[in-house]
């Protein structure tokens, strides 16, 4: 059962009675009542996770945006992700239980500068992580995730100049992979730039038998340690299917939960960031969202996302043009 926590910075403001109520139990009581899905990132909070309909990266996510049958849609990520489902699924209401949980990706890349960058470069194709704002998207040729971005540049015109926004790591890993030679948004997400190098070599060290596992938005000395590279879904996959019986997990540390439920007798290390006195291998956007807001989005069906039809239908083009890619190209 899932009761009212301390309040904290991403709490003030809940109502002093919420102490009173089971929320796991009224959340699932809501959900039915309104008709509504919950859809959470891996890198949400466990008892989050717990409560969701479905639990994905982004790639699983949009398709499960797109393909749910539900009047609401209650987006447990962050600002960027609850867009893409309102593109993706118009005719749902789609609520965010707390407006502010952006993305240090999607902020650092306005579209006024993206527009401006891209003028620079005539002809190019421009390829844009999902971790980007509607108008990015609907300025972009094509979108991709961790999952599918080297599959989709693999798939471009050899001839063409190719623009890769706005994660400058996942870019050049993807460039590595590709042998492309991409021009780079200079972006990076505030999660996967912390760790430490120095003590990842120390951990390793201490644990000589665990592999390190990293997400490709991680910096390049970091991903040069590692074992394996791979997105979200693809970490998971890898500590199911390889024998080793201890990982050391080089991303943000809300994956924890849904890999030990896979791997439940293996040893999970979360890579340490460089300063011991932060929790900065979480990401402060995702951890905004909490049960108590949660239930406050379903209770009052409010943040609700709105989004004009002629923005939708332009960010829509480049996401639908990565998911028939993505079938085409497995």
């Amino acid at each position: 059962m899932i009761k009212l926590r301390p309040m904290s910075h991403a709490t003030v403001g809940v109502s002093p009675s919420l102490a009173t109520l089971d929320l796991d139990s009224e959340i699932r009581r809501l959900k039915k009542e309104r008709n509504a899905v919950l859809l959470a990132h891996y890198y949400q909070d466990s008892e989050i996770q717990e409560l969701a309909d479905f639990v994905g990266d982004s790639l699983q996510l949009a398709r499960a945006a797109k393909s749910v049958d539900a009047r609401v849609i209650v987006f447990a990520g962050v600002h960027f992700m609850a867009e893409t489902a309102k593109i993706l699924n118009p005719e749902s209401m789609v609520l965010v239980p707390d407006m502010a949980a952006g993305c240090s990706l999607a902020d650092g890349c306005p579209a006024d500068r993206f527009k401006k960058w891209q003028a620079r470069y005539p002809g190019a194709i421009t390829i844009s992580y999902i971790n980007c704002s509607a108008e990015v998207k609907a300025l972009s040729d094509y979108i991709v995730t961790s999952s599918n971005a080297v599959k989709i540049v693999e798939a471009m015109p050899k001839d063409k100049q190719i623009l890769f926004a706005p994660d400058k790591n996942l870019g050049r890993y993807v460039a590595k992979q590709t042998g492309r030679d991409l021009i780079l948004w200079p972006g990076s997400c505030i999660v996967h730039e912390t760790f430490s190098i120095r003590k990842l070599i120390a951990l390793r060290q201490a644990n000589p038998t665990a592999k390190v596992i990293a997400h490709p938005e991680c910096e390049e000395n970091v991903l040069e340690l590692a074992d394996y590279i791979g997105s979200t879904s693809g970490l998971l996959d890898f500590a199911e299917r390889d024998p080793a019986d201890a990982f050391i997990v080089v991303t943000e540390s809300g994956i924890l939960h849904e890999m030990q439920k896979r791997v439940p007798g293996k040893l999970l290390i979360p890579a340490p960031p460089h300063n011991d006195s932060c929790h900065c291998n979480e990401c402060p956007f995702m951890r905004l969202n909490t049960p108590e807001k949660l239930y406050l989005a379903l209770r009052d069906l409010t943040p609700e996302l709105h989004m004009d039809e002629a923005l939708r239908l332009a960010a829509k083009a480049p996401i639908e043009r990565m998911l028939e890619l993505s079938k085409q190209i497995k």
